[in-house]
């Protein structure tokens, strides 16, 4: 039995949440006072590490140079690859489809968005016009190994989800950070598509962390194994690992922008000579 009081608690995670807003607003000071190609090159490399590594948390392990040539948009050396740029560029379209969506002034995260930011990431599962089907059966060859829902139950299991999610109280009293890793949490274990559920899951995760000023957390692939282990414990297991590739995520921006170069400085004015009197001609 823990001997952590629950006020102790309390005031710990509220001294976390303040300090976890300090350093965003110490990155945020940076990256406006930063050039923009600073700003760009930052944008490349968050990019790339994200679809790496939340790929690796699928099993599927990107080589740099091949992650490099699909966001460029070169067509791959060797056609077996195409898929593999495939799968990369559907992964940036989803991730550019949830920055889109976070500047939104009033978000609602419901049934259609989840759907907008699947079909990004499988363009192949809806035909014509139909929308995605959700799934059909219980997986048996998967990664993760938690509980999900029977597929009668998705339906009425997603309803709730965005019921709860959009709720006005649960907005006002859930810390972001804990409210985007509940998110993830009960997305995942509701599994509602037949593939890429999980990236599904952490994108919504990344989608309310963005809209609400933080930077994405990149869980880290090194992290897989207790990344798996939190979602068959608890949703404050997974809070935890949240909260730790925020902080990790935070923390390597912030040390990108102290080190880039600072911008040129703007160029000086250049003062207009004063003209001289014109002289009369001589008669």
């Amino acid at each position: 039995m823990s001997s952590v009081h629950p006020g102790q608690d309390l005031a710990r995670q509220q001294q976390q949440a303040q300090m976890l807003d300090e350093r965003v607003a110490v990155l945020d000071r940076l990256m406006a006072d930063a050039s923009e190609a600073a700003r760009l090159d930052y944008a490349t490399k968050l990019d790339l590490s994200w679809i790496r590594h939340d790929s690796a948390l699928e099993g599927v392990v990107y080589e740099i140079t091949d992650l490099l040539r699909a966001m460029k948009g070169e067509a791959p050396t060797d056609a077996a690859a195409v898929p593999v740029y495939d799968e990369i560029r559907q992964n940036k379209t989803a991730i550019d489809t949830v920055r889109t969506l976070s500047a939104r002034k009033k978000l609602k995260i419901d049934l259609d968005v989840l759907k907008d930011v699947y079909v990004c990431l499988a363009p192949d599962e809806v035909e014509g016009k139909k929308p995605p089907a959700y799934r059909k059966d219980i997986p048996v060859h998967r990664l993760y190994f938690h509980d999900i829902d029977a597929p009668d139950k998705i339906i009425p299991r997603l309803r709730q989800f965005v019921q709860w999610l959009n709720d006005d109280e649960v907005r006002e009293t859930t810390h972001p950070v804990r409210l985007a890793a509940k998110a993830h949490f009960q997305l995942l274990h509701i599994y509602p598509f037949p593939k890429h559920s999980g990236k599904l899951a952490r994108l919504v995760m990344n989608l309310i962390l963005l809209s609400h000023g933080y930077p994405p957390a990149v869980i880290h692939a090194t992290e897989r194994q207790r990344y798996y282990d939190a979602l068959k414990a608890s949703d404050n297991a997974l809070a935890g690992v949240v909260r730790e590739a925020l902080v990790s995520s935070l923390e390597s921006a912030i040390r990108f922008f102290e080190q880039a170069p600072p911008p040129p400085p703007p160029p000086k004015p250049v003062s207009a000579k004063k003209a001289s009197p014109r002289k009369a001609p001589k008669a």
